[in-house]
């Protein structure tokens, strides 16, 4: 038996499902906010993709099946993958055009990082690349909430990077206990809801509402 279906219930590798099933349905909300912006379909398979590579990888050893580390390992090329094109799109949408140096950044690190996953033989080295991409994405998107004036909008994703920046030390950990697989498996759903949330207040223009509101209060008071 694998070690991996000693340690993790298929109750755990269950619920490894849902954040990446969010964090998918919040990335494709993302094209109604950016309209005539190719690419975001792109990145939310290549994302989802990761996610769902990592936890059937999880499933299948947590159903007494043989351990996948190739599978597992999937997870933070794709990712790698998946936030650099959703980087390039959406700075590109708050910029009017890609910047040039995001255009040289995102191609040169991913190379940079995979080179060096090969030269350690471990997928680790592109934690690296994913965590700067997820986290530029992350800016531009706060940006972009800001200059709508919607602050709770920039205050949801603030809260969903930095959990994932929490998050992608503590997954990339050998000593996986279950109580710990637990804590960052709902740490994670928590802040995909977040995200979910940010994006569709984005995409439906709710800070425009949400602006107007407030203007109305304001004026009321005077």
């Amino acid at each position: 038996m694998a070690a991996e279906a000693v340690q993790y219930p298929i109750s755990l590798a269950v619920e490894d499902y849902l954040p990446v099933l969010l964090t998918v349905a919040g990335v494709l909300l993302l094209r109604r906010a950016l309209p005539g912006r190719p690419g975001i379909g792109v990145a939310a398979a290549l994302i989802g993709a990761g996610g769902f590579a990592k936890a059937t990888a999880k499933f299948i050893a947590a159903a007494d099946g043989p351990e996948l580390p190739w599978l597992r390992d999937l997870l933070f090329p794709l990712l790698t993958l998946g936030f650099g094109v959703l980087c390039l799109v959406v700075g590109g949408a708050r910029e009017g055009r890609v910047p040039r140096w995001l255009a040289y950044l995102v191609p040169g690190l991913t190379a940079l990082c995979a080179v060096g996953a090969l030269l350690a033989r471990d997928p680790i080295p592109m934690l690296v690349s994913t965590t700067v991409f997820a986290t530029l994405t992350g800016i531009y998107l706060i940006a972009m909430a800001r200059a709508r004036g919607d602050g709770r909008t920039a205050a949801l994703f603030g809260a969903q990077l930095l959990v994932f920046f929490l998050l992608g030390p503590l997954a990339s950990r050998p000593d996986q206990t279950v109580a710990l697989q637990w804590v960052e498996q709902l740490c994670n759903t928590t802040a995909q809801v977040a995200f979910c949330v940010a994006a569709w207040r984005l995409s439906s223009g709710r800070a425009t509402v949400d602006d107007q509101v407030v203007a109305d209060d304001e004026a009321g008071l005077r």
